[in-house]
């Protein structure tokens, strides 16, 4: 085996990577590209094995991807991919490194935040292309000598083969250019002072561990140029979830302490109906709706998930793969509520047994949505309740594409956002505002006491006229009552 050296490093006058090729990373992603899709990495980027990268200063996410790097050894234009192998003359490990935090600055082109000195280190061994199964190979990263990506090449959504072949139609690969040829997941974020090492094997032979350390900038970025700038997107895009970028469920907002949680779960829908009213609000009930359990009561936050009319062709793009009903499900947390909008279309079913059966075990308080539901005999006998507009056997693609996530919809006939507060029971379903919730439970609690003292009366054979509600007299009598009560 050889080693890679400064000489293998001058030979490419192009670095090549591809967005997406590991199902994994497009299972992560939550979304499958139909086709290869490619950036350009300066050869400047490159760096030998145990080198150190710079996090350039004042910036906080500085991604690592192992990936396999390919090396052209003859030049190919225009080739097959039944031959494209032939013109790889050797396989290495690379790691492609990034700063997250200058990505909206490059509109794609990745230039900023992948392009930096030292951003693709590679090495340390060469296999040479010819000794070992493309398809065959295995590739792992370790982050602090923890093992954080496993994968192997035998199930690429793109043949090593097919983006040469791809690659060549426009351009010509030269002798020594170097294709990194896709991450899969469990690529994440490293920090000054941690050490970063990827491997590749395949036929019993291997590149050897590829060191990288990292080190902090200290030279600040200048005033004239873009500038560092992330937000929650970019932290859950670079951790590769929102749990592992320590972030709280999409759509949560800690709004629902358990004692709030509580204290919604004791009171009634009918009662947090009139006190929304008398704020102004009345617009706050999902209507139509029937529950798999219409005894069980239901608090949570919601989550939400869109559908527009199905449209032959933005469903392949929209509708096949880890498309957004099957990110919503994925994702859906403890006590959340997956709240869907399908226009009250009941043409088709909007959820099935299999993805209803997913939320359950994530912990889902239950599925609200205004069209219909599949499988409803298996659906209906899980402990999570789905509310629904009627059984249809029909699959979603016959009315609906599965479009976004997380975002402003209508359900029902009323609005829901994003970690709006349900609260569901026989009566109906209400939509909370977050920011009203606690005094509106307190609110309500107060009002089930005086009426559970005015249907005592009632039932003590009193009329209502001054009772309900109750004039001055009535209340004296409550507040006593009310005295009683707290002695026992």
């Amino acid at each position: 085996m050889e080693l890679l050296d400064d000489g293998v490093l001058a030979a490419a006058r192009k670095v090549i990577a591809v967005h997406i090729n590991y199902p994994s990373r497009a299972a992560q992603r939550g979304r499958t590209p139909e086709q290869p899709s490619y950036f350009l990495k300066p050869s400047s980027s490159l760096a030998l094995s145990g080198s150190a990268v710079e996090r350039p200063a004042g910036c906080e996410l500085l991604g690592f991807e192992g990936e396999i790097a390919l090396i052209i050894g003859t030049p190919a234009r225009r080739v097959s991919p039944s031959n494209a192998w032939s013109h790889v003359r050797w396989v290495t490990a690379a790691n492609d490194l990034g700063v997250y935090d200058l990505r909206y600055a490059d509109k794609g082109s990745n230039l900023r935040s992948k392009g930096g000195d030292g951003f693709t280190p590679v090495g340390p061994g060469l296999l040479p292309a010819d000794a070992v199964d493309p398809a065959a190979l295995r590739i792992r990263t370790w982050h602090n000598r923890a093992l954080v990506q496993d994968d192997t090449t035998a199930d690429l959504l793109f043949p090593f083969a097919r983006l040469i072949a791809d690659l060549s139609q426009l351009l010509t690969l030269e002798p020594g250019d170097m294709i990194l040829t896709g991450t899969p997941a469990g690529a994440s974020v490293a920090g000054p002072g941690d050490l970063l090492e990827v491997e590749v094997t395949g036929a019993d032979l291997s590149t050897g561990r590829l060191v990288t350390t990292v080190s902090e900038g200290t030279t600040p970025l200048a005033a004239f140029g873009a500038g560092p700038k992330v937000d929650d997107v970019q932290r859950e895009e670079a951790y590769g979830s929102r749990e592992a970028a320590g972030l709280p469920p999409a759509g949560a907002t800690g709004v629902l302490t358990p004692a709030l949680k509580a204290t919604l779960e004791s009171v009634s829908t009918a009662t947090l109906s009139s006190l929304l009213r008398k704020r102004g609000l009345n617009n706050v009930s999902i209507d139509g709706l029937t529950s798999t359990h219409p005894g069980r009561r239901v608090v949570g936050l919601a989550r939400t998930l869109r559908y527009v009319p199905n449209r032959e062709d933005l469903f392949a793009a929209h509708g096949a793969g880890y498309n957004a009903q099957k990110r919503a499900i994925d994702t859906v947390g403890e006590g959340e509520i997956l709240v869907m909008e399908a226009r009250g279309e009941k043409g088709t079913g909007t959820i099935g047994d299999i993805l209803a059966l997913r939320a359950q075990v994530r912990g889902a308080a239950a599925i609200i949505t205004d069209g219909g539901v599949r499988d409803f005999a298996a659906v209906a006998a899980m402990d999570m309740p789905t509310f629904y507009a009627n059984p249809h056997p029909a699959v979603l693609g016959r009315r609906h594409i599965p479009w976004d996530t997380d975002v402003t919809i209508a359900c029902g006939g009323t609005t829901v956002q994003p970690g709006d507060v349900i609260v569901a029971d026989a009566d109906g379903i209400l939509v909370i505002p977050p920011a009203l919730a606690e005094e509106l439970a307190g609110d309500a609690v107060v009002q089930e006491r005086e009426e559970a003292f005015i249907a005592e009366m009632v039932a003590d054979g009193h009329g209502v006229n001054g009772l309900y509600p109750m004039d001055a007299a009535w209340r004296k009598r409550y507040d006593e009552w009310q005295e009683r009560q707290a002695h026992g």
